[in-house]
């Protein structure tokens, strides 16, 4: 991806993502990834390359939860079922059953202004979730809330997948984040973004909380980090 300005941007970015695997990409500041997010989605073209993406019932979350101030939890997240056209009865119900997986039963009536930051993204999830998507999008979703809300979520986002099995593409700065969510991490280069290793994950899943202190999880950490030191020379 070469921008118009002339700023290279991605250079010889390949590598697949297939239902029932959720895949990781790490890298410094700036080299690339959030664009990389937005090709897969259709928002930005390439330049160069062939991308292929089942884009019929595609889902991305924002890193802001993006949700309309004057709409209640459960019209927020069934707005994408809304616009899909689907009727009132059948989105009514998957909103309800999208807010039950993300733990927001008896929020369905509050205005975001009364939500935490945690509880905002949980209603971004849910709002996806509704169009039951394939391939899931996630662009730093959790960079801005403290470190237990962040942990918590992302038990969240494991479960989902556990549960949904869909094509998992996320975005993060967190090496452990990365790490505790995914079949496979990529490290990415500094700009113009390479890939430049990558590291398949062992642990089997329904994923307990705990593995964060295990051995093997914090060695593979360190390998991810000593990758991305490397990465930002």
């Amino acid at each position: 991806m070469t921008f118009p300005d002339g700023t290279r941007a991605l250079s010889d970015v390949s590598f697949d993502v297939d239902r029932g695997e959720f895949v990781t990409i790490v890298g410094p500041s700036g080299c690339g990834k959030s664009t990389l997010l937005k090709i897969a989605s259709g928002l930005l073209n390439a330049t160069a390359g062939e991308i292929a993406v089942d884009r019929d019932r595609i889902g991305y979350v924002f890193q802001d939860a993006t949700l309309l101030p004057w709409r209640t939890v459960r019209r927020n997240v069934e707005l994408l079922a809304e616009l899909h056209g689907i009727d009132k009865a059948e989105r009514a119900t998957l909103a309800q059953t999208a807010i039950d997986l993300v733990g927001l039963q008896g929020f369905e009536n509050h205005f975001p202004r009364s939500l935490s930051g945690g509880m905002k993204m949980r209603a971004s999830l849910a709002r996806t979730l509704t169009l039951k998507p394939p391939v899931f999008l996630f662009d730093e979703p959790f960079g801005a809330v403290d470190e237990i809300t962040r942990e918590r979520l992302n038990e969240e986002t494991l479960r989902l997948f556990e549960q949904e099995k869909f094509a998992g593409l996320f975005i993060t700065h967190s090496i452990s984040e990365a790490v505790f969510l995914s079949t496979k991490v990529y490290v990415m280069s500094a700009r113009p973004g390479r890939l430049v290793a990558s590291f398949d994950v062992p642990f089997d899943y329904p994923r307990r909380p705990d593995i964060r202190f295990d051995a093997r999880f914090a060695e593979l950490c360190g390998q991810v980090s000593l990758a991305l030191r490397g990465a930002h020379s």
